[in-house]
């Protein structure tokens, strides 16, 4: 196909055509989605104006009275302390405060103290509000059942060991002594470990459990923690341990999953922070689904698993769990014993590959050029782009050796399009033997290129899960881990957004730059489309890289000054043009064998010009 300027000009026009095409589709659907929730607004508020008033004091007395005679008679076993106002009990250690409610004896909500929320209004909360619990079922009489949410225990003191963990045990034990009934919930803290161990202790498994079956239930609900939510749930992942092997599913792209083997842990990985609940014995089945609430309530999910764990179905029974909520960071992830390390998104899916790179090179490089550069995670991550540059100098200077060789080369291309015309055939068959001639490998600056997609898709990885990046500030970015942002435009941009990042902009410019001074130290592109090739990726760049972390843009611009302040060098103090010239000069004399692909491609080029000819 004959790429001339007005088939370009054609694929132009089609493209903006189609994204016009899906603009006005998408904003037809959110209108539409707008209509329809005014509409049931509507509905709403006139069904509740037309409902006969009632007195709601009054209501609420008759609800509170009517759920403590139903928790009473409920509690069968326990109803002893059932009317008991619940208390809450804090434990803390250094990286964290948990407080504890003797309502079902669980975590009612955790603080880490280590981390800010992204208002900077306070500490970063977890497992809080009424859509947070643990609870299971259990038999407190004859055909009476409760869940231990719904069910007051008794705490006994906070011990504090030699080592330092701090330990709470809250019981339930049955008001007859017919036979011994208790239940207790052991939770433990070590003092640097967001890791909560939790122990659930049953005495009469026969009458509390139907075939030692502990029916576990998990809700829990994460807070938004960082500013874009919308790009917070798109780095929003469920992960688990389903026999013996990892898996995961961003939450956009399901809504629940059957568990049918042995489940070790199952988890919410927000961008930063995790929580999850593992078991040392692991669950024999379960189920996990989640919702996505709207924007506007500052939840980015919640999520509910139901998990079967088997214990002995008599007498004393014990399960012990482990309750994560911290930090999604990898160091601490990986001395954990469930191996939680594998949620950190550092290459998943088809990006797997870069996993590798990651774990090994990456991060232990960027931990060291941390160290080196303080508190500044600016400049560890210009460090870290320096080291990656000058461990690939030797495929640049490859590359750039190539391109001097093209250039020098340029004047007997040029021969040949002046020989040929129009004949881009023609033209291909005579620059192949002119570079095999020359002994040039025209690809042999794709290499760098190539080399640089693994090492894009790590870092993309890298700092969009590198905790440390978070909040921290650099020249006019305020949190290396979101964009940067010194520009709002007071509107949005359709693939653009609403604001301009001026990293994002620097990175852009000096991809131009690598770009012009490239073609001009390449042979002429005849071909429109492989002559303006080089500036698409500069234009793609500034509207897709606009909405990614500052971390990233500036990696980039600082990938690209070292790589024009090697272009100067190489191109004006290492790589000798006349030199350059005279080789080629001498590989010409030499006789040269084909090898069996360039013969077949000569071939071919052969074939294809004879039937041009015959048409």
């Amino acid at each position: 196909m004959n790429f001339d300027r007005n088939s370009v000009i054609g694929f132009i026009i089609l493209a903006v055509l189609f994204f016009g095409y899906f603009y006005y589709t998408n904003e037809e659907q959110a209108a539409y989605n707008k209509a329809k929730a005014r509409q049931q607004f509507v509905s709403d508020s006139t069904a509740k104006a037309n409902r006969p008033k009632v007195d709601s004091a009054s209501l609420l007395i008759e609800s509170q009275r009517a759920d403590s005679l139903s928790r009473v008679a409920s509690a069968g076993y326990f109803s002893a302390t059932a009317s008991v106002a619940p208390q809450v009990v804090t434990l803390e250690n250094k990286l964290m405060k948990v407080s504890f409610s003797t309502k079902g004896a669980q975590v009612a909500d955790v603080q880490l103290t280590g981390f800010r929320q992204h208002d900077d209004t306070g500490f970063v909360v977890l497992a809080k509000g009424m859509y947070n619990q643990i609870s299971y079922a259990i038999n407190t009489g004859n055909n009476k059942t409760a869940q231990t949410a719904d069910l007051i225990f008794t705490p006994a003191a906070v011990t504090t060991q030699p080592d330092g963990s701090k330990t709470l045990r809250m019981s339930l034990v049955a008001a007859d002594s017919a036979s011994p009934v208790s239940l207790v919930h052991v939770y433990t803290i070590r003092p640097d470990s967001y890791l909560i161990d939790f122990s659930i202790e049953v005495q009469g498994a026969e009458r509390l459990l139907t075939q030692g079956v502990l029916s576990l239930q998990w809700q829990y609900e994460a807070f938004k923690q960082e500013d874009d939510i919308a790009y917070e749930k798109q780095n929003t992942q469920v992960g688990f341990e389903e026999g013996g092997e990892f898996d995961y599913f961003t939450i956009g792209n399901r809504t629940e999953l059957n568990f049918s083997k042995p489940l070790s842990w199952v988890g919410l990985r927000q961008r930063f922070f995790f929580a999850a609940i593992a078991s040392k014995t692991p669950f024999t089945t379960g189920q996990l689904s989640w919702t996505l609430p709207v924007d506007s309530l500052g939840v980015v999910v919640r999520s509910a698993a139901a998990l079967k764990l088997q214990l002995p179905a008599t007498g004393t029974a014990r399960a012990d769990l482990g309750l994560y909520y911290g930090p999604s960071d990898y160091h601490i992830l990986k001395s954990t014993p469930y191996g939680f390390d594998q949620i950190v998104n550092l290459g998943q899916g088809v990006y797997a590959f870069v996993r590798p790179i990651n774990k090994y090179i990456i991060v232990p490089i960027f931990d060291f050029m941390r160290s080196l550069s303080g508190a500044n995670l600016g400049l560890a991550i210009a460090l870290l782009t320096l080291f990656i540059r000058l461990v690939t100098s030797p495929l640049t200077y490859s590359s750039y050796l190539s391109g001097a060789k093209m250039k020098a080369l340029r004047p007997e291309i040029s021969k040949l399009k002046e020989k040929f015309g129009d004949d881009q055939q023609s033209i291909s068959m005579e620059q192949m033997k002119l570079f095999r001639e020359a002994g040039v490998n025209p690809l042999g600056g794709c290499i760098p290129a190539l080399l640089q997609i693994p090492i894009f898709f790590a870092l993309f990885s890298f700092f969009n899960s590198e905790i440390s990046l978070r909040g921290a500030e650099f020249l006019w970015a305020n949190d290396l881990s979101a964009y940067d942002a010194p520009i709002h435009f007071g509107f949005t941009i359709p693939l653009f957004g609403d604001h301009l990042s001026l990293f994002n902009l620097l990175a852009t410019l000096t991809s131009l730059l690598i770009s012009v001074y490239s073609m001009s130290m390449s042979p002429d592109q005849s071909n429109p489309v492989m002559k303006y090739m080089p500036y698409i990726f500069p234009f793609f760049m500034l509207f897709f890289f606009n909405n990614l972390p500052s971390a990233l843009t500036w990696y980039y611009t600082v990938s690209n000054l070292i790589t024009l302040a090697m272009q100067f060098v190489i191109q004006n103090y290492i790589i000798d043009h006349d030199k350059i010239l005279a080789k080629i000069q001498e590989n010409r004399k030499k006789p040269k064998a084909k090898s069996k692909w360039q013969e077949k491609l000569e071939q071919m080029q052969d074939q294809q010009k004879k039937l041009r000819d015959r048409k």
